[in-house]
């Protein structure tokens, strides 16, 4: 009888092998984020660093480059661990000199997916969260001197994700996303950026809509 049970148990988890045979996904992408960071947006054009023919817009554009380890769990639920970075950059010059701001975003997830897969393609929806990682670098009108201000934050993402398949185990790949990320108020050894009109802090809390292709390995 005890035998019997251990021959069913390990005829289970062969049954179940050999259905999800591809367990894992390994995937590189780069995209663009059209990304609204009003606090920002505002301290730039409010602070005459946009002069008034080239006052920055709500939505403006970043690139973002991602990798992402997944493993399926059962025939319609994968769960990920993604790695992205997200590069911002603006600068104008006017009389009073050039003005640059840049700032780079790490941003490690969490993700949980519904899958539905077919002879040659997959697609995954779901959504998931992390920890943020912020660096901004601002160098003012008529200074050489670039000063770092840094803050750590929480992010939230929903996402739509297709794969179809190239040759062997290799995928394209191409992924939507919606993404609001509370990045704080960075501080640095000069203290915060301040909007000097408004009298606060500037905070870099973003909404973005993004598009990314690549390529994923199932195995």
């Amino acid at each position: 009888m005890y035998l019997k049970k251990v021959f069913s148990l390990l005829l289970i988890v062969f049954s179940s092998s050999s259905l999800f045979s591809q367990q894992n996904q390994l995937r590189a992408d780069m995209g663009i984020d059209f990304i609204n960071t009003p606090s920002l947006i505002d301290y730039i054009n409010q602070s005459n660093f946009a002069s008034d023919g080239s006052q920055l817009p709500t939505f403006n554009t970043a690139v973002n480059f991602s990798g992402e380890y997944g493993r399926l769990l059962s025939e319609n639920f994968q769960l990920s661990f993604e790695l992205a970075y997200l590069i911002y950059s603006y600068n104008a010059s006017n009389i009073n000199g050039r003005y640059d701001i840049s700032y780079g975003l790490i941003m490690p997830s969490a993700l949980a997916f519904y899958v539905l897969s077919g002879n040659g393609y997959n697609f995954k929806f779901g959504g998931g969260a992390g920890i943020r990682f912020l660096s901004v670098d601002e160098t003012l009108p008529a200074s050489v001197r670039s000063d770092n201000y840094t803050s750590t934050g929480f992010g939230a993402i929903l996402r739509a994700e297709g794969n179809t398949l190239l040759s062997g185990n290799f995928y394209a790949n191409i992924i939507t996303d919606i993404r609001y990320d509370f990045n704080g108020e960075p501080k640095g050894n000069q203290g915060n950026l301040h909007n000097n009109v408004l009298d606060e802090n500037v905070n870099f809390n973003s909404l973005s809509v993004g598009i990314k292709l690549g390529v994923s390995y199932f195995f």
